[in-house]
């Protein structure tokens, strides 16, 4: 007898989207990760109708994300996935840091089926929270025939994990696809495909089994005016294992930013080079440090630990 794959699992990890404020009108003072996934899912009435199944894996603040919560959640993810009733998975999360837990399970799992993070920017006490809208348009996504992969779904739009960044601190519409590309859109419940569905080859659970407290240090600089090597200096003296200069334009440094991590790439440290830019990617050019192309300076840090912990 075949088993139906229409089941969708929501797995909570707290976030604005669970947060609650103490009146309606208070759109910034709220706090966070206080509300469970199930109590999400009771506030929208309209997936009355779905087989749902919901899994608080964590209840956090994502500026908080950790490592431990990361290896927690992609277990979680490889576990659901696994089942053959499970058709797509939903995870609720805080905006702050969404664009690194998207690309994080899209470089471990690479899902052949669809994985969709989705978040809110207005807590759920709002006058007009935007997190219902986000989770029914999220539901709807991972219930689409023939979808696959990491993805983000938020204010309509669905994001490729690899592109999405957060670049407005208040909009509801907070989130692009830096090169323009948007994976789908959402209207009125029906899930219209503009591009391609994710796909990629996952690294697998196997890369990050290592105890969450051993993974490799890998921080970021930036480029300014004025940048010098101080900072560098005082990561390597603190036992940094890799850096992200997070570049000028094309990835360029100041000379004496640019000679602090020479110096550090000589003594065992990896260094790559990004871009503070909103989008592009950096070149790699003869002479220069390694560049992360289109990789933010932050997913170019979840990239390098990734490396790092499979050397």
């Amino acid at each position: 007898m075949q088993i139906p794959s229409d089941l969708i699992v929501i797995l909570g990890t707290g976030g604005t989207i669970a947060g609650t404020a103490k009146t309606a009108s208070d759109g910034v003072g709220y706090t966070a990760a206080q509300l469970s996934v199930a109590d999400l899912l009771a506030a929208v009435p309209a997936l009355a109708g779905r087989r749902l199944e919901a899994q608080q894996v964590a209840q956090l603040d994502s500026k908080d994300m950790d490592f431990l919560t990361w290896q927690r959640l992609a277990g979680a993810v490889q576990q659901q996935l696994a089942r053959p009733e499970v058709g797509g998975i939903v995870i609720t999360h805080g905006t702050d840091t969404l664009e690194e837990t998207a690309y994080f399970l899209h470089r471990v799992l690479a899902p052949a089926k669809p994985v969709v993070l989705t978040a809110a920017m207005r807590p759920a006490t709002a006058l007009a929270p935007d997190g219902p809208q986000n989770l029914f348009d999220a539901v709807q996504v991972a219930g689409t025939p023939g979808a696959a992969g990491v993805v983000v779904a938020l204010a309509g739009r669905v994001h490729d994990a690899a592109q999405v960044r957060k670049t407005h601190s208040y909009r509801v519409d907070a989130f692009e696809s830096v090169d323009g590309a948007l994976v789908a859109r959402v209207e009125e419940g029906a899930v219209r495909l503009l591009g391609r569905w994710p796909a990629g080859e996952g690294l697998g659970l196997a890369r990050i089994s290592r105890p969450a407290e051993r993974w490799p240090r890998v921080e970021i600089v930036m480029n300014h005016a004025g940048a010098g090597g101080t900072v560098v200096q005082a990561l390597r003296a603190a036992g940094v294992d890799g850096l992200i200069a997070a570049g000028t334009g094309n990835g360029t440094l100041s000379v004496a930013l640019e000679s602090a991590l020479r110096e550090a790439q000589a003594g065992g440290v990896k260094v790559w080079r990004s871009t503070r830019c909103d989008a592009g990617p950096v070149m790699d050019l003869p002479g220069l440090l390694p560049g992360a192309g289109a990789l933010s300076p932050v997913k170019a840090r979840i990239e390098m630990i990734l490396t790092l912990l499979g050397e």
